[in-house]
């Protein structure tokens, strides 16, 4: 396989993860922080609801889920605004936790939400805890943690605290342990989980990403937002290489549990539903910064590989609707470790795709392995290959037409 150079406006994203641990100094969770740069592991937040946005989007479509927190729980820092929108629903409720900031007054509207949700199986948790106020009350109820921030208590004040906060069936998480002193201390108190330098700081992991362009977020939101038309989705997407790549990995993340593996992208569609995919899209229009740069290389050499694969199948296989589609995944797919800067196995490992798109991709393998390495060779001209690889296939053994179908995918062959 050729590999191209990353292109100059591809971006790096970053994330910031801090482990919290329990009595017996287990990793049993992350707390998932915004960083603005890969370089500074300080959190400069200026707007809470756009930084949970982008800590969701890199997390669950970007890093992909199993990357970031493997087999452990991830806490969300959320405020009321987060709290309230639908975009919360997007979250698997067994993976998470949402940490409500201590900024968020507890209002009857907000104990309401709360609630809402807590129905829905989330977890919820009250952050930098101090006092066992009046308006906090209510709140102990339904959520099930309580994180008491060390430095803004004396000794006898989280002594007191932890006794108050026994009334209730809630576990206890003390941040901010800078040392063994503190850590015993919250250990002999009853605290169930642990954070702090004393056992990590915060790490920042580094990815690559090619931001989609506003203006085709907007086409797939007024899709959306219509009647259900899978087709129309499907034919938008097929223009956004990384978008199609961001939908995949969103669906291994929020359908975990589901045992079947993604056939096509209308496939997928159809798992993640059309109110996750609304909430989604809406999610990364928070995301998005200026318009993305019409023609980028790689994502139009990667939307021609899958047209053109797409095409193919439908000559082999003319009435195999499934099979043209996931001749299209193949091609799309076959540039994602030049786009996005990472072994190809490693970044198809995120992704539940059916035997043989995965089979073509990693070993070039099968009847999609087999029109990948045809649309390979003409890339690269080298003719003789390809007419070794063509005679394999007799349905497709008019070189012309070959050249015919790429140039209405990509333009001319060189």
């Amino acid at each position: 396989m050729v590999h191209h150079p990353i292109d100059p406006l591809d971006s790096p994203i970053c994330l910031g993860r801090q482990p919290i641990l329990d009595r017996e100094q287990h990793i049993i969770a992350y707390e998932l922080l915004f960083r603005g740069s890969c370089t500074n592991n300080a959190a400069v937040v200026t707007d809470n609801f756009t930084a949970t946005a982008q800590v969701v989007v890199r997390a669950f479509a970007e890093f992909g889920l199993a990357g970031v927190l493997g087999d452990c729980l991830g806490y969300l820092n959320v405020d009321e605004q987060f709290l309230s929108s639908d975009l919360v629903e997007l979250l698997p409720c067994d993976r998470v936790v949402l940490e409500v900031l201590e900024t968020v007054e507890i209002t009857p509207t907000v104990l309401t939400r709360m609630g809402e949700l807590k129905a829905m199986g989330f977890r919820l948790a009250l952050d930098d805890f101090t006092q066992c106020a009046d308006q906090y009350l209510p709140a102990l109820a339904l959520v099930d943690i309580v994180k008491l921030d060390l430095p803004l208590l004396t000794l006898d004040q989280l002594t007191d605290t932890v006794r108050q906060l026994r009334h209730w069936p809630i576990k206890l998480l003390a941040e901010k342990i800078d040392d063994r002193s503190q850590f015993e201390h919250c250990a002999q108190l009853g605290f169930d989980l642990f954070q702090g330098y004393f056992f990590a700081k915060p790490t920042i992991l580094h990815g690559r990403r090619v931001d989609p362009s506003r203006a085709g977020v907007l086409r797939l939101m007024n899709l959306a937002l219509g009647e259900l038309n899978t087709s129309a989705l499907e034919h938008e997407f097929k223009h956004s290489p990384n978008l199609t790549y961001k939908l995949l990995r969103l669906v291994n993340s929020v359908a975990l549990g589901v045992p079947t593996k993604i056939h096509s992208l209308s496939h997928a569609l159809v798992i993640l539903g059309q109110r996750q995919l609304q909430r989604w899209l809406q999610l990364l229009l928070f995301t998005q910064g200026a318009d993305g740069v019409v023609g980028q290389p790689l994502l139009t050499l990667a939307a021609g590989r899958g047209k053109l694969m797409e095409l193919m199948m439908a000559h082999l296989a003319p009435q195999q609707r499934e099979q043209a589609d996931q001749a299209f995944m193949v091609g799309v797919l076959s540039l994602l470790d030049a786009l996005f800067g990472a072994p190809l196995p490693e970044l198809l490992a995120e992704l539940n795709l059916a035997d043989p798109v995965r089979v073509a991709l990693l070993t070039h393998q099968g009847t999609l392995g087999r029109l990948l390495n045809i649309i390979l060779r003409a890339e690269q001209n080298q003719f003789d290959e390809l007419i070794a690889e063509l005679a394999e296939l007799p349905p497709l053994s008019l070189y012309n037409s070959i050249r015919h179908n790429y140039r209405r995918s990509v333009g001319p062959m060189n």
